[in-house]
């Protein structure tokens, strides 16, 4: 359910962004670039959480998983010009996907918790 609480706090929402490697490029150039963005920019920013970098097993892809606390604090955040500068060269170098997600469930080994 939207708005319960999970582990003590409330859901917020996610952003997954999925990188393509391009030609020519390595998956440790775009894990570079979102860890600096991270480092350096995002996780300053408000409403940020955290966010988990992943790297496909064919080193094809680049996930980003980030949480933040809504929809809107993530908005207000791409409106900030030094988040978008930094997000310009990423988006230049790396075609991608970007979503915002909400968790509607979270399982493990005993089943759901909510």
């Amino acid at each position: 359910m939207p708005g319960t609480q999970e582990t003590g706090r409330e859901r917020g929402a996610i952003v997954i962004n999925v990188f393509s490697v391009p030609e020519g490029h390595e998956a440790e150039e775009i894990v570079a670039a979102l860890r600096d963005i991270t480092e350096q920019v995002m996780r300053h920013q408000p409403g940020f959480r955290q966010a988990v970098i992943h790297v496909s097993l064919n080193r094809k892809h680049v996930a980003n998983y980030a949480e933040w606390d809504s929809a809107e604090a993530f908005g207000q955040v791409m409106q900030n010009g030094e988040v978008r500068a930094h997000i310009a060269e990423i988006d230049r170098l790396f075609p991608h996907e970007a979503n915002i997600y909400q968790v509607v469930g979270t399982y493990n080994a005993d089943g759901e918790l909510v």
